[in-house]
Formats: structure tokens, sequence, C-alpha cells
């Protein structure tokens, strides 16, 4: 049996069960176990896989410790570092997500060329000691945002970045439906199954579709709001927004 353990700090108990629940589902399909225990502060995830699957399941671990450094440790990075003029909050959220998922491909090849499966994984320690040359692209990032903040405290300016942002992103979805109802928004993948299952608020649904970097939208509302303004403007020619017959779209609920 192939064993190996990914650790973390205690502080870091909700990325520690993201990893955890992600490779427990995973573990099911090759003859292995995942367990996790706490002590001395730090968290252990603990990996059993009958040896015939180690490859493929070293795979896997590269792939889940890859996202999770590309998206919660880059947050986190933002978060702290970002220094912006205070526009309305859904522009915020969006302006980050767009940072979050800028050139990201490139940020996914430095982790996984850095990162070595021969030993058990400090992941705090893998970032803050291997991951340098990554953390430097994007404090070059979040410096020209910082330098320019002046130039961002326009409106129009501000949109202008985050378009052009959004506008280099990597193609994630080829389409995506997105219904207003009176309690949100709900998004459809190609499939027509509701993304996540779960209704996206005024706040977040800018940010959300950013995630999903669609290369078509098609929106349906029967009246504009700030997000929906705001998703027009960022996407242009590539979105087709219906308001005014939105039983057009028959989607599963």
């Amino acid at each position: 049996m192939w064993e190996f353990s990914i650790n973390l700090k205690e502080e870091n108990l909700e990325i520690a069960n993201i990893i955890s629940n992600s490779l427990s589902l995973a573990v099911k399909s090759f003859e292995g176990v995942v367990t996790s225990n706490l002590e001395n502060g730090y968290i252990s995830i603990l990996l059993g896989i009958n040896e015939k699957y180690t490859d493929t399941f070293r795979n896997i671990i590269v792939s889940c410790i890859t996202e999770i450094i590309c998206t919660n440790f880059k947050w986190n990075f933002l978060d702290k570092r970002l220094y912006l003029p205070e526009h309305d909050k859904i522009g915020m959220m969006a302006f980050k997500k767009a940072l979050l998922n800028f050139d990201k491909e490139t940020d996914k090849f430095i982790v996984k060329k850095n990162l070595d499966l021969n030993k058990d994984l400090f992941l705090e320690s893998f970032y803050h000691f291997k991951l340098q040359a990554l953390k430097n692209k994007w404090e070059e990032l979040i410096t020209l945002s910082n330098e320019n903040r002046e130039y961002l405290i326009s409106s129009e300016s501000f949109i202008d970045l985050l378009k052009f942002l959004v506008d280099n992103l990597d193609i994630c979805q080829e389409e995506i439906s997105i219904v207003k109802e009176n309690e949100g928004y709900k998004i459809y993948t190609e499939d027509e199954k509701q993304y996540l299952d779960k209704v996206f608020s005024e706040d977040i649904i800018v940010s959300s579709v950013i995630d999903l970097s669609p290369q078509k939208i098609n929106l349906y509302c029967e009246d504009s709001s700030k997000a929906v303004n705001l998703l027009e403007r960022l996407f242009e020619e590539r979105i087709v927004v219906n308001k005014t017959n939105l039983k057009c779209f028959q989607y599963h609920k």
C-alpha cells in the first residue's frame, strides 16, 4: 500500500476539510482510505492507496493541491494586499475574482512544477518556500492595481480594467444560462443542470459568472439591476439578454 500525508496548520482547518472531502470522494475508486487527525497544532490528512493505483492517485492529489493553492491561497493573498478605492460590493467582488482567475493556467503550471510527492507534504511550508516565484507574480499584479488606485477612482476606468481582465480569462464554459427569480439568480450549464444547486445573490452573481468564464451567456430577467447592468457591460457581445419572455427557457427546478 502507498501511504502519504498532507499536513496543514490548525488555523487552516477549512482548507484541510476541502482537501479531505475532495480526496475522500476520489479514493473510493482506488481501494484506499483517507483519514485525518489533529495533533500539536497540525492537521494531518493521511492517505493509503493500493500500490497499483499510486501514479493515478498522485495525479489526483497534484490537481487537488494545485487548485487549493491557486484558489484559496491566492484569494487570501489578494485579500491581504489589494488596496483599492471602495466601489460597490458587486464590483469589488467581481474585480477580486477576475484577478484570482487571471492567468490561472500559468499559476497551475508553476505549482505543479514545484510539487514533489515523494515525501509527505507540509502545505504551508511548500507554499512559503517553494512558490516564491508564484507569489512574486501575484505581487506584480497587485502592485500594478494599487499603484493605479487614483486612476481607478473613476467608475468608468474601474470597469474598463475589469473588462480587460474578464476578456483575457481562459474560457471555462462554452455556454451558460442565468435565470433571474425573486430570490436571486440560478445558473444552468450546457446540460441544463443547475450550477452548484444554489441561488446566487445580487452581490455575488457577477463574480460567480467570472469564475465560470463562459463563451456565451443567455440571461433571462424581467428587470434590470446593478448586477445585470454590470454583466452586460463586462461580457458585451457574449451575452444575450431576454427581458420579455422568461418562460422561453425551460429549466429544471
